[in-house]
């Protein structure tokens, strides 16, 4: 029955519908003789007509039953067509955009009722001797004139229903396909991550038993094995951490990237004929971690695979900063943007959009570091990862 708007909407609404009958009043007023019957069936159907109007949003259905009562208030009145009709082109509009499917229809009838009441109530009790040619016509002419002008109003508020709905589909499923989206990099991270943990165990094993052999014949040598475990444990320890938040559906086995396949894929990108900058400054120092490796490469992959979906042809710039705490990843290329005065193309389609910076973002928060992607005003799309870096052994 009522529909949920904010405060704002409710006050322009009622403040819309309380102008509205104060200024078709003093107009209505004048119309007809002055009597205290006559002004006083004018202010109700004036305060009707713009209660009518002050809830055509927040209740269509009522808005329609108001509208209907000042009408036949008027009718009842014997007065002729006045300003505050005006009003029902608001209701019927809010009918069709706003109403449930009930109160959508119920304009449409009433847009037929209306034209009918109104050419039978404007061309007055129907005698034989006014049944001719030119009445008929004339009748004719009001009728058309009133169904096109209510309709009109109806049609266009269906319009933008149709246009309502195509905006909540597509946000609808816009939010389907960014769950979609991370529900599938989960997956994949989940199986990147259990690979990590795999092989890190196995080093642990590996080590345990060189170390119980060697603990008798070699003490530093099991000194150092016993160090080794500890380090490979502490970081299997952080996978798996990482692990149990995620969902897992399915399990798949497969190699894993580490930085020493970066420079493959460098040279799958020249030879998708992309112009490449790599600049590694300063280098890795010592062993990083499997789930880092890992993440670096899976956001230079996607960064760099949107780079040549989305650029426009200029030179893509990498840049790796391996610090004793952090790496510092940063991608950008130039955006081949469609011009904004382009009315198929929506403000927010500017930017390469997708499903690539959602799996960015989830790759770089499971080993708690973050991704900024954005275009940076000056015509090019910069993606900025900052990832924690844990040793490994």
């Amino acid at each position: 029955m009522f529909r949920s708007l904010t405060r704002t909407q409710l006050v322009v609404d009622v403040v819309v519908g309380g102008v509205f009958a104060l200024l078709v009043l003093p107009v209505d007023l004048s119309i007809g003789r002055f009597t205290a019957a006559n002004a006083l069936g004018t202010a109700l159907v004036a305060v009707l007509m713009g209660g009518a109007l002050a809830v055509r949003r927040l209740s269509p259905a009522l808005a329609l039953t108001v509208a209907w009562v000042g009408a036949l208030v008027q009718m009842a009145m014997g007065r002729p067509p006045s300003l505050a009709d005006v009003a029902i082109f608001g209701v019927l509009y809010a009918t069709a955009a706003y109403g449930s499917r009930r109160v959508f229809w119920a304009g449409l009838i009433s847009v037929g009722v209306g034209a009918a009441a109104i050419t039978a109530y404007v061309m007055g009790p129907v005698t034989v001797d006014r049944f001719d040619a030119a009445s008929i016509s004339v009748a004719l002419a009001v009728l058309i004139a009133a169904a096109f002008g209510l309709g009109l109003a109806w049609t266009t508020g269906a319009l933008v229903r149709t246009g309502i709905r195509a905006r909540e589909n597509r946000r609808a499923q816009e939010v389907a396909e960014a769950q979609t989206a991370a529900e599938i990099e989960r997956t994949r991270i989940a199986r990147d991550m259990h690979d990590v943990v795999a092989h890190s165990l196995a080093v642990v094993i590996a080590q345990a038993d060189g170390a119980r052999y060697a603990a008798a014949s070699d003490p530093a040598a099991a000194t150092a094995a016993l160090g080794t475990i500890s380090t490979t444990a502490r970081a299997a320890l952080a996978d798996v951490r990482m692990l149990l938040t995620q969902l897992r559906h399915t399990e798949a086995q497969g190699p894993q990237p580490t930085l020493g396949d970066l420079e493959q894929l460098y040279a799958q990108v020249r030879a998708a004929g992309v112009e490449l900058q790599v600049d590694v400054d300063p280098a890795p120092r010592g062993d990083i971690a499997a789930s880092v490796q890992l993440a670096v490469y899976r956001i230079l992959q996607e960064a760099l695979t949107n780079a040549m979906r989305h650029g426009r042809g200029g030179p893509v710039e990498v840049a790796l900063a391996w610090h004793d705490d952090r790496v510092d990843l940063t991608v950008q290329n130039a955006v081949a943007a469609r011009p904004a005065s382009d009315p198929l193309v929506a403000p927010t389609e500017q930017a390469p959009r997708g499903h690539g910076l959602i799996g960015m973002r989830e790759r770089a928060q499971l080993v708690g570091g973050r991704v900024d992607a954005g275009p940076d005003g000056a015509g090019r799309f910069v993606v900025h990862a900052v990832i924690p870096i844990q040793a490994a052994a």
